[in-house]
């Protein structure tokens, strides 16, 4: 292993070894293929050398041998991983609990509360790619609808198709606060988080919301309660014989129980009151979440042996122009 460089097939280098024995052996063969020759005297060739040409014809084995190491460590796949990067990333895992009661079809939100929260979700999922985000929904009991995943298309096509009456109607907060922390009890995310959306007040389900706020607690998730609904009066669509008519229901949210629940798990109650103030609670709700962690990231490893193959073959053709250009009359 050479500083900054690691190699994928190390086992490769040990055909190095043969490149000694190569140089030996052409040494010894060269020496052979030269006849000796007996004189009375060796006065008339005292000063003379080898000449530069044959010293050059020498060289081409050594290119060669240069050449064929090359190849050797190029089997060995030399590979770069030093290249390292300093990034915050955001490891957070997000439950987005939304109730789809019969109530959320109040127009006091354009067009309706149920479509008002999907457009805003939506838009916090897009703003949120490196979380793993999941969807559960309730009404008269909780159902699962996406588990935590980072593939957020396939999660905003499904809350698309939301709509009331997939579920039993009612309002189960406990449940559904109950479903969510199972998606996150066994997550390992630097933050946990829910954010509970309903305008109602708890009247069904199996499981009080207090407990269900225990429960999160203890696996150290944080809620985020949001209750929708105008104050006063909200028009409701009624289907009668001569059509949709409206009528005003009295909007009633627990909002003494949805702060509770946020405070028991260090979250914040929020009410929205129009499509506006849904929008800043999901903004700030954001800006909230977003803890960073400082890591330090390697890049995959990156294959180095290019600069060097082109330098063999670079060796390989010189030596070969040479020898059948320049050396091509030495036997």
């Amino acid at each position: 292993m050479i500083k900054g460089i690691t190699f994928a097939q190390p086992h490769y280098l040990f055909f190095l070894l043969l490149i000694p024995l190569f140089g030996v052996w052409y040494y010894y063969r060269f020496k052979k293929n030269n006849a000796d020759v007996i004189l009375s005297s060796s006065e008339g060739f005292e000063g003379i050398g080898q000449s530069i040409r044959l010293v050059l014809y020498h060289g081409l084995y050594v290119l060669r041998l240069l050449a064929i190491s090359l190849l050797i460590v190029i089997l060995a796949r030399p590979q770069s991983s030093l290249s390292r990067q300093d990034i915050s990333i955001e490891g957070i895992d997000i439950v987005l609990t939304v109730d789809i009661s019969g109530s959320m079809l109040s127009e006091d939100f354009k067009p309706n509360r149920i479509e008002a929260a999907k457009d805003v979700a939506t838009e916090f999922i897009n703003g949120r790619p490196n979380d793993r985000i999941g969807l559960v929904i309730f009404s008269g009991e909780a159902f699962s609808l996406c588990p935590l995943t980072s593939d957020h298309a396939v999660l905003k096509n499904l809350f698309k198709d939301v709509k009331m009456g997939m579920i039993e109607d009612g309002t189960a907060i406990g449940d559904g606060l109950a479903t969510a922390v199972n998606h996150l009890r066994n997550s390992q995310a630097v933050s946990k988080v829910i954010i509970l959306l309903t305008d109602g007040v708890n009247n069904m389900g199996s499981l009080d919301p207090l407990s269900a706020a225990e429960i999160a607690k203890l696996y150290g998730v944080r809620i985020y309660t949001v209750g929708v609904g105008t104050n006063g009066m909200a028009p409701y669509p009624v289907q009668t014989p001569y059509g949709i008519q409206y009528q005003n229901i009295k909007v009633e949210i627990d909002e003494e129980l949805l702060k509770k629940v946020a405070q028991l798990t260090d979250g914040q109650y929020f009410r929205a009151t129009n499509n506006a103030t849904l929008h800043q609670i999901y903004q700030k709700i954001d800006k909230m979440e977003k803890s960073k962690i400082d890591v330090t990231i390697f890049k995959r490893k990156k294959e180095e042996y290019a600069f060097l193959a082109i330098i063999a073959i670079a060796m390989i053709a010189f030596e070969f122009l040479l020898r059948n250009i320049y050396f091509r009359n030495i036997p």
